[in-house]
């Protein structure tokens, strides 16, 4: 075995509704003056171990949730007013929910379900009586309701998603817009939907009439980023990394950072929702990069192979410094430390010094691998709460 072989081997020690990370939902009271929103008295109102996301409001004071328990996700429903009080509205041993959303002139609630045997469908859950049905024969990934019997979804169709409206009452389905994202909202004064459209290599936010089937693009997205809301007619907010950024469609000009979080826990703003009388904003923010390295770490010194990888993106990069690729592809690197935690008894790792830097973890660490001791320093990245890449100093 060779040297730098070897330092692998010891040093690292040192999804649609798939590949779930480690997430939160934060909930901020907004002010909009002048155009410019403004976030203050931040709370993380799921502060759970696990997927927690998709937030949605059910009204100007409560706030659904997907959030997982005892290993499922299952819909939170979370009442701000009323000492910030939490309920279950499912609770599916067979499957989880996803993208909780009200009906409109119901008291029910839609979520996309996941059975534990694969089968996807969208369900109606009935806040009084617990009960729940199948809406559409349709694998839906992600939904937005038009009316109470209109639906636009984004359909997962064979690699890619197309923009599907359905009428619930005649059982139709059309097929509008091929290859979209998952963000679709209703923008507010209007009866039109919007969506991303991933047609070309640049991301565009557009618009569609569910009716007639007219649609418009509105802007291109910022940087490719497909999570965002409308504040109101004509203001759209996005996340990006640790920053929210604004475009005004009737000014038309480039995107425009209004804030940026310089909290540790708060990386890679995503799925974005405003109550109707603006006075309210949610968001959901991956885990800072430091936990996620520590929890590598954490699952190293237990020799934990299935929470070791976890930690990993599919196409994690692993190199020599600077720049010499010694592994690409979590299967290969599972398929090395299996055998490694298996056969090595005495393996532990401790930190000596640690440095983070925007999405980037440095660690100093000190290795003991079968009585042998070493001194080494990993160069780790996150993105999208997995480690992307490892570089290590020899």
């Amino acid at each position: 075995m060779t040297h730098r072989l070897f330092f692998l081997f010891w040093f690292l020690g040192t999804t649609l509704l798939i590949g779930q990370t480690n997430t939160e939902v934060y909930l901020f009271d907004l002010d909009i003056q002048n155009g410019e929103p403004t976030l203050s008295n931040p709370k993380n109102i799921s502060n759970n171990e696990g997927y927690d996301n998709q937030p949605s409001f059910w009204d100007d004071n409560t706030l659904l949730f997907s959030s997982t328990r005892a290993g499922q996700t299952d819909i939170l429903k979370f009442n701000i007013n009323k000492g910030s009080t939490s309920s279950w509205i499912s609770d599916t041993p067979s499957g989880s929910e996803y993208s909780p959303l009200r009906i409109p002139e119901k008291n029910a609630v839609s979520a996309i379900r996941l059975d534990l045997d694969g089968l996807q469908l969208l369900y109606e859950y009935d806040l009084r009586t617990g009960d729940s049905k199948p809406l559409a024969e349709l694998k839906i990934g992600y939904h937005v309701w038009y009316n109470d019997h209109i639906l636009v979804s984004s359909v997962l169709k064979e690699n890619r998603l197309d923009l599907v409206v359905s009428n619930l009452k005649d059982n139709t389905h059309r097929t509008l817009e091929k290859n979209v994202g998952r963000s679709l909202h209703k923008i507010p004064g209007t009866d039109l939907i919007s969506f991303i459209s991933k047609e070309n290599n640049i991301w565009q936010v557009k618009s569609i009439d569910p009716i007639s089937g007219d649609s418009e693009r509105i802007a291109n997205t910022y940087n490719n980023e497909e999570d965002i809301c409308w504040l109101n007619e004509s203001v759209i907010l996005t996340g990006s990394g640790k920053s929210l950024f604004m475009f005004d469609v009737e000014s038309g000009v480039a995107w425009e950072q209004v804030m940026r979080f310089e909290q540790e826990e708060i990386n890679n703003i995503t799925r974005i929702a405003v109550n109707s009388s603006h006075t309210r904003l949610a968001f959901v923010a991956d885990e800072s990069p430091k936990v996620i390295v520590q929890k590598q770490l954490d699952a190293y010194n237990a020799r934990d192979i299935d929470a070791f990888m976890d930690t990993y993106s599919d196409d994690i990069k692993l190199y020599n410094f600077p720049n010499d690729l010694i592994s690409e592809g979590k299967d290969k690197m599972r398929e090395q430390y299996e055998s490694f935690f298996e056969t090595t008894p005495d393996l532990h790792c401790q930190i000596k010094n640690r440095i983070v830097i925007g999405n980037k973890v440095i660690d100093e660490e000190f290795v003991t691998i079968n009585g042998a001791q070493i001194n080494a320093v990993a160069v780790y990245e996150v993105q999208n709460g997995k480690i992307i890449k490892v570089t290590f100093i020899d």
